[in-house]
């Protein structure tokens, strides 16, 4: 058990998740990870952000903790500087982790009930806060 860090980037009426294409499924996460020790919630969503989608982001209110392995934390950020789809991380340049793919992408807000967002109760929630 891990606690995370996770971030919900929203502009244009659009959200930032990494498609995930593992064991012939295909789902979507928000782009977040561990925190390390000595790491706030608040520092490893800032952290992630950047390894896995390339930004800087301003973090926000926590708009979703979810129980699951740990606890997940998901943070409202804007980016601040960076392109979505740039980053860096170990999930990008270590071909050996054998995990699948990880594609960081825009999706609109209106069609997150309507694909495999994990978890699903933290991509209702942005739809009901962006309605």
């Amino acid at each position: 058990m891990r606690n995370r860090g996770s971030v919900v980037i929203v502009e244009n009426d659009k959200v930032g998740l990494i498609q995930r294409i593992k064991d012939g499924s295909v789902y979507y996460v928000f782009p977040g990870g561990g925190i390390e020790y000595g790491e706030t919630p608040e520092e490893a969503a800032k952290r992630e952000a950047f390894e896995e989608v390339g930004v800087d982001v301003k973090v926000n209110e926590c708009i979703a903790k979810v129980d699951f392995n740990g606890t997940q934390y998901f943070f409202l950020t804007e980016i601040i500087n960076g392109t979505l789809g740039t980053g860096q991380g170990e999930e990008y340049t270590d071909q050996k982790r054998d995990r699948g793919t990880y594609l960081p992408i825009w999706v609109e807000i209106e069609r997150l009930s309507t694909i495999d967002v994990k978890p699903k109760e933290v991509a209702l929630r942005v739809q009901s806060l962006f309605k």
